[in-house]
């Protein structure tokens, strides 16, 4: 069997666009791009992460009507160099820091924070 990622794609929902982008471009120094609205029968917004279909698994922000953003139980962690330095940035984007990053053993740090629209994250690297 072979092994791969399974995960394919994510959507985090949020209810302020401008300020949900402003947020992830801050905290993780990306650019997110307009997507085109891909169901004209149920009108959303879609910003998505830099990606490269087919090879990594990548996501948008996502508004839309009847969705409402926070309290879900997924958590998308991000990868990064060093996740305390984007740790120190989620204050000032607007975001909480619930957990400052701490060691996971062999398997790196994580940090996990709350961004503008009340959704958790992870924050994830090796050193």
């Amino acid at each position: 069997m072979e092994t791969k990622n399974p995960v394919g794609w994510f959507e985090i929902y949020v209810e302020n666009m401008k300020r949900a982008k402003k947020f992830y471009e801050t905290v993780l120094k990306t650019e997110l791009s307009e997507l085109p609205n891909p169901t004209p029968e149920a009108p959303m917004q879609m910003l998505a992460f830099p990606m490269d279909m087919g090879k990594n698994a990548s996501g948008s922000l996502v508004k839309m009507e009847g969705f409402k953003a926070g309290g879900n139980s997924t958590i998308v962690y991000f990868v990064c160099d060093d996740c305390a330095i984007e740790e120190g940035r989620v204050v000032k984007a607007g975001g909480k820091v619930f957990k400052s990053k701490l060691s996971i053993g062999e398997f790196g740090f994580m940090a996990l924070c709350s961004d503008t629209e009340g959704n958790m994250i992870g924050l994830h690297s090796m050193k």
